[in-house]
């Protein structure tokens, strides 16, 4: 079987543009995590889609702005993280929680505006949802819901997941040289770890390539409805989640017994939500792993990636060591599956062959039919 995608779709400019008018900024995105926005006007910013993005708390209401100030377009808030009123550091134009002026420094001597072009002014607002404690904001000025494009079962295993998760985060960023999609193809390889990770991940879990031949043969005809219902009810079967693989013989360490464990498998568990974000914990549901792709450039991704554990029991002293190990091991597979998509990457050219696929990379080759209608028939979601 050969795939779809051709070298185009992880070298074009005019493709990457595409897909962030066409896809990201159209559906649901994760935004952050509810953990760090604990406090009245504790914020986050992001940069989605190209977009900056401002999540601030306030008086226990999340809410997401466009974070550009109405004046001369500073960012209000210019931290990753804080504590802060939303108000802008170039000129002190301070806005509420409805994202409207709140208060000009001097504004009727200096700035005379009227007061019908003052009430004007807000802040472009965008939706955001709450999935436990991961956050999911939408771009589009029209949003469909949130369960047009993830289960209600995913979105169940999801919201039960994340909300056992601590307070306390690491966090760091990777600069890959390879192209997004290179990312979810590699993420749904359950054949890879054993040849990429064969010293780290592959020895502590067997995951086991599966065929649905019933679904290998769909994936040779083209969509039979392209509608945008349609197109979102499709993309729905890209995201799902649970237990991936068995861990045998799980190693047990003294601080398990400090936190709440999710789940009672001794498991990998695996949650891949369309089009970006992965989680998993590698250690049956004692603490967890979040990776967050961003699209930068046609041959740019940058990896956002989350360490913390479930919640505590009660305080320790070394949770930071902790963290600090999960971070390190985590780190070492992390770097082997970007040292591949990097190859990858680098080996590309406009007449570089189609790959030739197999029956257990069907999910890829479902998303691929998908992607490739979005991007090149028309359709819109």
């Amino acid at each position: 079987m050969r795939s779809r995608m051709h070298p185009k779709y992880y070298l074009s400019q005019e493709i990457f543009e595409r897909e962030q008018k066409k896809l990201f900024r159209k559906v649901w995105l994760f935004a952050g995590l509810k953990t760090l926005l604990p406090r009245n006007n504790s914020f986050i910013t992001r940069k989605i889609a190209g977009i900056p993005v401002v999540i601030q708390n306030f008086e226990g209401e999340l809410r997401a702005f466009e974070n550009v100030c109405l004046h001369r377009s500073a960012p209000i808030q210019k931290d990753p993280i804080g504590t802060r009123v939303l108000v802008c550091p170039y000129h002190a134009w301070r806005y509420n929680a409805q994202g409207e002026v709140a208060s000009i420094p001097d504004g009727d001597t200096i700035y005379c505006l009227g007061a019908a072009e003052r009430e004007g002014l807000k802040l472009r607002e965008f939706a955001l949802r709450a999935v436990g404690n991961v956050l999911f904001v939408n771009l589009d000025a029209s949003p469909a819901p949130l369960e047009a494009q993830f289960s209600t079962e995913f979105l169940e295993l999801l919201e039960s997941s994340s909300s056992m998760y601590d307070s306390e985060v690491m966090v760091t960023t990777w600069h890959g040289k390879f192209n997004w999609k290179l990312a979810y193809e590699n993420l749904r390889d359950a054949n890879h770890p054993r040849f990429v990770h064969p010293k780290t991940l592959g020895k502590a879990v067997n995951f086991v390539p599966r065929v649905d031949i019933a679904q290998a043969e769909e994936t040779l005809s083209e969509l039979p409805e392209t509608s945008p219902d349609a197109m979102w009810h499709e993309m729905r079967r890209f995201s799902y989640g649970g237990a991936d693989a068995p861990i045998p013989g799980l190693a047990r360490f003294d601080w398990h017994d400090l936190v709440e464990r999710w789940g009672s498998q001794d498991s990998y568990y695996n949650w891949l939500a369309f089009p970006n974000l992965h989680i998993a914990s590698a250690n049956g549901g004692f603490s967890f792993t979040l990776e967050h792709h961003i699209p930068v450039a046609p041959d740019r991704t940058d990896l956002e990636i989350y360490w913390f554990s479930t919640r505590k029991k009660r305080p320790y002293a070394f949770s930071s060591q902790v963290l600090l190990a999960q971070m390190h091991g985590s780190k070492v597979i992390v770097g082997e599956d970007v040292e591949i998509m990097e190859m990858v990457q680098a080996a590309l050219h406009p007449d570089a062959p189609l790959p030739t696929q197999g029956a257990y990379e069907s999910v890829n080759r479902l998303v691929e039919r998908w992607y490739v209608a979005l991007m090149e028939d028309g359709h819109d979601i």
